[in-house]
């Protein structure tokens, strides 16, 4: 059976040389300015020790290790990518940030669809929230959960309540919505009572080619219409702002009243036009 790709590249990583700090500089240069694969993949290989340490810390979530452990590899290639050696600074200080992010925006995506939080305060809780409540709980004192909200909410600047709800959505299972909701009824499932108001997808379909057939109906109608009465239905008619009948008489050098006049009668003869190719529109509903 061919080894998995995470785990080969987790043993290959273990057999990997450390680097001197001038030997990775020199690498670093290499890759910089020259875009030498072989520096590259030295590089990489020498760091990750680092990678599988990072990763190793994520394990309380539930997800594979070797998944962890790839992902923390785009992360740390991502790093080697952006790196600058004419900073002098260690390589391992800069690509810690980069692995970690990638650790974690993986985490968020994929340990559930519905626990993880969108802003940074969100994942700084999510990340921290059972770390901080571990080490309250070894201080010896006799806190309330409301206490404990507020310590941690105090320490991430969070509220008590975000704190409360992040609390319930790790300490919560996943249900599926396809599971029976009791043993003595099998058939009826969680997805049954999920009544959803918006339209389905075969109304959202058939409203679009609605829309856009009367768009063509439309612009067909508007070719019956002289050059002028053209410009007073787009400005007037076709735009969000609608122009006023005094700017548009000003700009064709007519008066306001004229204008309406020109308007209806242009709308006259789309109206004629619509009916004349589509009689149906002129049928009540």
């Amino acid at each position: 059976m061919q080894e998995p790709p995470a785990n080969s590249l987790i043993r290959s990583a273990m057999r990997a040389p450390y680097l001197e700090r001038d030997e990775e500089q020199e690498l670093a240069v290499r890759w910089k300015e020259q875009r030498d694969q072989d520096a590259l993949h030295r590089i990489t290989m020498a760091h990750m020790r680092l990678v599988i340490a990072m990763a190793a810390k994520f394990r309380g979530f539930g997800l594979p290790m070797a998944d962890l452990v790839q992902e923390g590899h785009v992360g740390l290639l991502e790093a080697a990518a952006r790196f600058d050696p004419g900073r002098e600074v260690r390589f391992s200080t800069y690509a810690t940030w980069w692995i970690r992010a990638s650790i974690q925006d993986y985490v968020l995506r994929n340990w559930s669809i519905v626990r993880g939080g969108t802003s940074s305060a969100q994942k700084a809780l999510f990340f921290n929230l059972r770390r901080l409540r571990a080490r309250l709980a070894v201080g010896g004192e006799m806190l309330t959960s409301a206490d404990i909200y507020e310590r941690i909410s105090d320490t991430l600047g969070v509220s008590s309540a975000d704190v409360e709800m992040m609390d319930a959505r790790l300490s919560g299972s996943d249900t599926s919505l396809n599971a029976p909701l009791s043993s003595e009824n099998e058939n009826a499932s969680r997805q049954d009572f999920l009544v959803s108001d918006a339209p389905g997808p075969d109304e959202l379909a058939g409203d679009t080619i609605d829309d856009e057939r009367r768009s063509e109906w439309l612009h067909t109608a508007l070719g019956t219409l002289n050059d002028r009465e053209l410009r007073i239905i787009r400005e007037r008619r076709l735009r969000e702002s609608g122009a006023t009948l005094e700017s548009l008489g000003e700009k064709l050098g007519i008066s306001k009243e004229r204008v309406r006049q020109i308007e209806g009668r242009a709308l006259e003869k789309l109206r004629a036009a619509l009916l004349e190719a589509h009689p149906q529109l002129g049928s009540p509903a």
